[in-house]
């Protein structure tokens, strides 16, 4: 990438509809106790990995983007989770049970993200044109 140029600033609004959306999966997999590595949850996630790399959104030059750590933080802050590991960390008490299912969720979704990240970033490496 030419570190001279500077990438274009992400759509907010593409970046809250596609948050939401794994907001819902999310939601969805933790009513049904179906773990998110499983489909539909896993196939749902993936579309959204896909329509956020094709918008070109999981890319760490963006100061607001959708990549592993764009999402933890994004959905972290919305969840008040941060503030709530601070505190709980200073008063030494333990998370709630419902909090640390959002962790977990959120971990699984990461872990996919990150997962999928590195195998399309290495695509062209194994399928020569």
């Amino acid at each position: 990438m030419d570190h001279a140029h500077t990438p274009p600033a992400a759509d907010p609004n593409i970046i809250r509809k596609i948050l939401d959306r794994i907001e819902d999966v999310m939601l969805e997999a933790s009513k049904a106790t179906r773990p998110l590595e499983l489909d539909p949850s896993r196939s749902e996630l993936f579309q959204l990995f896909v329509e956020s790399y094709k918008a070109g959104l999981v890319n760490d030059d963006l100061d607001h983007n959708l990549t592993a750590d764009g999402l933890c933080a994004a959905l972290s802050t919305r969840w008040g989770l941060k503030d709530t590991v601070q505190d709980t960390m200073k008063q030494q008490a333990p998370l709630t049970v419902d909090q640390l299912a959002q962790m977990r969720a959120l971990w699984s979704v990461m872990r996919m993200w990150m997962e999928w990240t590195y195998a399309w970033s290495r695509w062209s490496e194994f399928h020569p044109s």
